[in-house]
């Protein structure tokens, strides 16, 4: 019984298994598992393409990752307005990238005796509330113009009201001037500048740019602030831009006076001719007292902002209007249309609202041109809309266009469209053997209104008034002259009556007096 319990008690394994299991043991302890080489691998080769990734991301702009990469998987993701948002953020964000490679001589533009360092600026309508202005300017833009800034903050026009047209690369908005109102957005303009002077010294109300030359902190940029109008205030009110020129003038180096937006109801009509007569002596006036109450006369230049829409006559009243006020240094030509061309086939074109785009430069390009040629060199004209690419920037220099601006390029083509257009400007320019400004000067000097017919054009205006006046007047004498002709055959008449019963010697019924009559005496 023992033997046999003993022998149950004890399982029998082969030998070799132990000595496997021994071995493997030993194995294990004395070398580390082989996939740990390939994880630690992995890890390295992924942080070395990050950080390249990275790397190219933020120190160039002009890279293919942006361009078919991040830009076309954000418009493809999310809609329109939360892609818009999204860009602002990362570029105010301090994460944007940048643009690293100095312009090109021959892009130089001048405006208003300043040296930019190219043509090619930043429309209005891509940051609304000035969240992302150095990041702006770090892409390449000599030119960033905030807005639009209404006084009050206000929501826009209701949701969806941005639609993508991919087919012509265009697009339609209807935002209706969302804005943080005055305070919020001249808070950010202010925090960016340096405070040179401790605070509390009071030197900032005396001297809100603390010293420094331009508004944008730039040599070679300009920052402007588009100006626009409350939904509730009164169609015909100017008080709204006269109260941004005031809240803005210090903090800008110009100031656009927007009455071009499709998207604000009654906003157009401040085009005609006297309303704007009006509105553009409002800011003037405003514009001026700025200056006189700065320190270093700090003085912003006012430009206006005018639609694509307008006809023949309109612009030609807008002209005159320019012309006869002493304070607009500039025209901004245009903004969005509210047309929509036979060649637009995209499903959105349906939507209300403004297109912008390739198929806005007809239009624009038109009415800059018949502009040119009403207004003198001495006032430049800054050209928008559809702009894509270099051809498209030099097109709008030879019709006169001191400057040019980008939009919906730049929601298309992402951070880098600037570069490249600057690029393919100034390979164009090179060909040429031209630089921007000769062109510029060129196009200006053969287009526009020469100042013997200025002064002929103010002349005639005057001339016209008069000629109005005079033929009022003598309208008027005409009329004085016919009463008193018709008076006097009235007293005739009367006077032969009375000498007529006179010589009867009667009374004659004057309405329901009696007048009594005697008769003539009679010579001695």
């Amino acid at each position: 019984m023992l033997r046999w319990s003993a022998t149950r008690s004890i399982p029998r394994y082969p030998v070799s298994s132990f000595v496997r299991r021994h071995a493997s043991s030993d194995v294990s302890q004395q070398q580390p598992p082989a996939p740990s080489y390939v994880r630690t691998a992995a890890y390295v080769s992924l942080f070395a393409v990050g950080t390249g990734l990275f790397a190219v991301y933020y120190f160039d702009c002009r890279a293919a990752l942006h361009r078919y990469i991040i830009t076309p998987v954000i418009r493809y993701t999310l809609d329109p307005e939360t892609s818009h948002k999204l860009a602002v953020r990362v570029l105010g964000s301090g994460l944007a990238p940048k643009d690293p490679i100095p312009d090109d001589e021959v892009l130089k533009a001048e405006l208003w005796g300043e040296q930019l360092s190219s043509p090619i600026g930043l429309a209005a309508g891509f940051d609304k509330n000035g969240e992302a202005v150095d990041a702006l300017f770090n892409l390449g833009f000599s030119w960033v113009e905030i807005g639009s800034v209404t006084p009050k903050p206000q929501p826009g026009n209701p949701k969806p009201r941005v639609f993508h047209l991919p087919n012509e690369s265009a697009l339609i908005n209807r935002y209706g001037f969302p804005s943080d109102g005055h305070a919020g957005v001249l808070s950010r303009l202010r925090s960016r500048i340096p405070k040179a002077i401790p605070y509390g010294s009071g030197s900032e109300s005396e001297d809100p740019l603390q010293g420094v030359e331009h508004a944008s902190l730039y040599p070679d940029k300009l920052l402007a602030v588009n100006l626009g109008k409350n939904k509730s205030s009164p169609p015909d009110s100017i008080a709204d831009f006269v109260t941004g020129v005031r809240t803005f003038g210090p903090y800008a180096d110009a100031l656009v006076v927007n009455v071009s937006s499709p998207n604000t109801p009654g906003l157009r009509g401040m085009q005609s001719r006297t309303v704007l007569a009006e509105l553009l002596a409002g800011v003037t006036a405003a514009r001026d007292e700025v200056s006189a109450a700065s320190a270093n006369k700090h003085r912003p230049k006012l430009l206006l902002k005018i639609a694509p829409d307008l006809d023949e006559a309109q612009v030609a009243d807008i002209a005159a209007a320019v012309r006869e006020s002493s304070g607009v240094d500039g025209v901004i030509v245009s903004n969005t249309t509210i047309r929509r061309p036979p060649s637009v086939s995209d499903p959105n074109k349906v939507e209300q609202g403004g297109l912008s785009g390739p198929p806005l430069k007809p239009y624009a390009l038109a009415t800059l041109r018949t502009l040119r040629s009403m207004l003198p060199p001495s006032i430049p004209l800054i050209g928008c809309g559809g702009i894509s690419s270099g051809a498209d920037a030099l097109e709008y220099a030879r019709a006169g266009a001191s400057t040019v601006q980008l939009y919906t390029a730049f929601g298309y083509g992402g951070v880098g469209v600037c570069r490249q257009v600057k690029d393919e400007l100034a390979q164009l320019l090179r060909q040429e053997g031209k630089s921007w400004s000769q062109i510029v000067h060129e196009a200006v000097a053969q287009n526009s209104l020469k100042e013997t017919t200025v002064k002929a054009a103010t002349a005639e205006t005057a001339e016209g008034d008069k000629g109005e006046e005079a033929t009022s007047r003598e309208s008027n004498i005409r009329m004085l002259v016919e009463e008193a002709e018709e008076l006097k055959r009235l007293l005739d008449g009367l006077g032969e009556r009375i000498e007529k019963k006179a010589e009867e010697g009667v009374s004659v019924a004057g309405g329901a007096q009696y007048v009594a009559v005697t008769p003539r005496p009679t010579e001695s």
